[in-house]
């Protein structure tokens, strides 16, 4: 697909999710929560076509939220056009430290670094009283430009969020199509022929991780926001843990699949609590596992799958077209 065609199909989704928020106002918040999940899955997409599994996604998504919580409890800023953004790159900073590192490592010690991170961030927020300790705090009367976005104006929120996502799509497609963005696919298949060739691996790694933090810290503001709260769960392991299984879901050939497959999870999650309350962890995680199980590549992969039948010929892909995504 092309990059128009994908810009397309976002602004349709995003037509789609505004419409039943205004018909369905009942689920404006699942939506929205859904949505800031799919903001952090996203980035996690963009080190998925590199062969890494981030499990520490967490950390971008708790440095977001927490930035956002201290702005408007400690220094009353309640603007979230300045809150969404400082978050972003406070996220962006912390990235670009330890991204240094993280860069050159891969497989499960790429994994098991960033777990740790973002588990560090949790011991520390956990012990510090000056960040609420395990109850967190709130976060109250944010709004956009005079306009409240919680409470009864949470539709005020919803478009805002829909708005930063479709930001997010277009500048991870524009990265996935410049000399950086296009390496990881070879980076996952064969890093040494990269290397061979005279580009930069780690280099694309590090740029990669950088534009997935900067989306997690997005997405993090953006939770806090539509919650009202914040705690330290947000960088706890079992969080970055449901990024991955939302980034398996989606697979890793469209930018659009992490907020379709968010959407998803969140609604099997609500059906399942209320159809199921005292085994609704089970039911999830069984649904969880016919849908990895039957679709392996993910929801991207179901796009793929018609052109199996193709004759032989249209089935080999060009160089260019096997670092694009969709």
């Amino acid at each position: 697909m092309s990059p128009t065609s994908v810009l397309l199909g976002a602004l349709a989704g995003a037509a789609a999710i505004l419409a039943a928020g205004w018909v369905l106002p009942a689920w404006i918040f699942v939506i929205s929560i859904a949505l800031t999940k799919g903001l952090a899955v996203l980035g996690l997409v963009l080190l998925m076509r590199a062969g890494l599994v981030s499990f520490g996604q967490g950390l971008f998504f708790a440095i977001g939220g927490y930035s956002a919580g201290l702005l408007v409890n400690v220094w009353r800023i309640t603007e979230a056009a300045l809150l969404v953004p400082v978050s972003a790159l406070s996220a962006l900073a912390v990235a670009a430290i330890v991204g240094l590192l993280l860069a050159r490592y891969r497989d499960i010690f790429f994994a098991m670094l960033t777990l740790a991170l973002s588990m560090i961030l949790y011991g520390l927020l956990v012990k510090s009283s000056e960040f609420g300790g395990t109850d967190g705090f709130n976060i109250h009367g944010v709004t956009l430009f005079g306009l409240p976005l919680g409470g009864a104006s949470r539709f005020n929120g919803l478009v805002l969020l829909v708005v930063l996502a479709l930001a997010a799509v277009a500048l991870s497609l524009a990265f996935c199509r410049t000399p950086l963005g296009r390496l990881a696919p070879g980076i996952k298949d064969r890093e040494i022929r990269v290397e061979y060739l005279g580009a930069d691996a780690t280099g694309s790694i590090y740029a990669a991780y950088l534009l997935a933090a900067l989306i997690g810290g997005v997405g993090g503001a953006m939770s806090g926001i539509a919650v009202g709260h914040i705690d330290p769960e947000l960088a706890f392991w079992a969080t970055s843990g449901e990024f991955v299984v939302i980034g398996v879901l989606a697979g890793t050939g469209s930018v659009l699949t992490p907020f379709v497959a968010a959407l998803a999870l969140e609604l099997v999650r609500t059906y399942a609590y209320q159809y199921a309350p005292n085994t609704w962890q089970a039911v999830l995680g069984i649904i969880i596992l016919a849908l990895i199980l039957f679709m392996p590549g993910g929801l991207s992969g179901l796009a793929r799958r018609p052109r199996r039948n193709a004759a032989p010929e249209a089935q080999e892909p060009s160089g260019a077209q096997a670092g694009a995504v969709r």
